[in-house]
């Protein structure tokens, strides 16, 4: 079978776990370039794992005839204008979340799938593929809660990356776009609706360097769908224990709950603290799988010809929600989604 060859631009975290994922865990997957503003980054994945070609200019990577697809990885604000130039240039496309960090930038990006239907994009929102998430979602899909009524999430980075996120707090848009984009995504997807009305609150109760952005460092928000069911989403930057993700799906004859504990492993420890265990360290640990899973369903798309689930159209919904939060955490009101926003 023919070897989908991949150009990835961003060699951060996460950017590295991906090219290491295309280049020696994904059957039919070969990393043939890699581009970083970071000269050293790009240095050491060609010197390290073979990799023929290395740009700090993502214009010039895409010039390179000998690449199939793109995967996108750099910061946020950057992902829809590469998206429409891969796109635009020839090439199925991979792009983390978010979407953009604008609904404007998330049109741009819907206008690029829209002019090259030929083309497959896939956008990260890798709980989809987590086999816990998936499996959850195939038992509300045989009926094993009833209708599902109500979904209850919590995401909350380790108080250790704080540093890491205040320094990017500028660019990142803001922590309902930046984490609970997540959730928002889970929730259409186990609901099978989009929101109708919002209200969000929250502020900065350890780490007060955020309030310079209109942002919290922990922050909550209601949501009312449009078939009736509801969403309550906690999203924080302060864990003291660890990575900690959790959703709960409730329905009329049963509930669903994933990750309650972020537990690293089965291991139980008996020390001076007592008897416990050790929790999952950030989200490369917790969704080392998933990430994984999705690239890899990038890659079967290209070879079948056929589309992803995930559509460029489900991440402008999930940004418009998340802005949508935003405002009313900023205005301390309740916002209504316009009929025209949810697509």
């Amino acid at each position: 079978m023919k070897r989908v060859k991949v150009g990835i631009v961003g060699l951060g975290r996460l950017g590295m776990d991906h090219a290491k994922n295309i280049a020696f865990n994904i059957p039919n997957a070969e990393l043939t370039a890699a581009c970083s503003i970071s000269e050293e980054e790009v240095a050491y994945v060609q010197k390290h794992w073979s990799i023929p070609y290395g740009y700090t200019n993502y214009d010039d990577m895409l010039q390179n005839k000998e690449i199939d697809a793109i995967a996108i990885v750099s910061s946020s604000p950057e992902h829809c204008s590469q998206i429409e130039k891969a796109l635009d240039a020839g090439y199925h496309v991979f792009s983390e979340k978010p979407l953009g960090t604008t609904v404007e930038e998330c049109k741009i990006a819907e206008k690029a799938v829209e002019r090259n239907p030929d083309k497959v994009f896939m956008l990260g929102f890798m709980r989809r593929y987590d086999p816990s998430y998936e499996y959850a979602k195939r038992k509300i899909t045989e009926g094993a809660i009833g209708k599902p009524i109500l979904v209850k999430a919590t995401s909350i980075d380790p108080e250790d990356t704080i540093d890491g996120a205040i320094r990017f707090a500028e660019s990142s848009g803001g922590l309902f776009i930046d984490m609970t984009v997540h959730d928002i995504d889970l929730a259409r997807w186990f609901l099978e609706s989009d929101v109708k009305n919002i209200y969000s609150i929250g502020g900065c109760y350890l780490h007060k360097e955020f309030a310079a952005y209109g942002d919290g460092d922990n922050v909550a928000s209601l949501m009312h769908f449009e078939n009736g069911a509801m969403a309550m989403f906690h999203s924080g930057r302060n864990a003291p224990h660890g990575y900690h993700v959790e959703t709960e799906i409730v329905g009329t004859h049963g509930t669903l709950r994933i990750g309650s504990v972020p537990q690293k492993n089965e291991v139980m420890i008996f020390d001076s603290h007592g008897a416990r265990k050790e929790c999952v360290s950030g989200f490369p640990e917790r969704f080392k799988a998933a990430y994984r899973l999705e690239v890899e369903e990038f890659i079967h798309c290209i070879l079948e010809e056929r589309k992803p689930s995930i559509s460029v159209y489900d991440g402008t919904k999930a940004t418009e929600v998340a802005f949508a939060a935003t405002e009313s955490f900023r205005q301390n009101t309740l916002v209504t989604l316009k009929a025209e926003e949810v697509l």
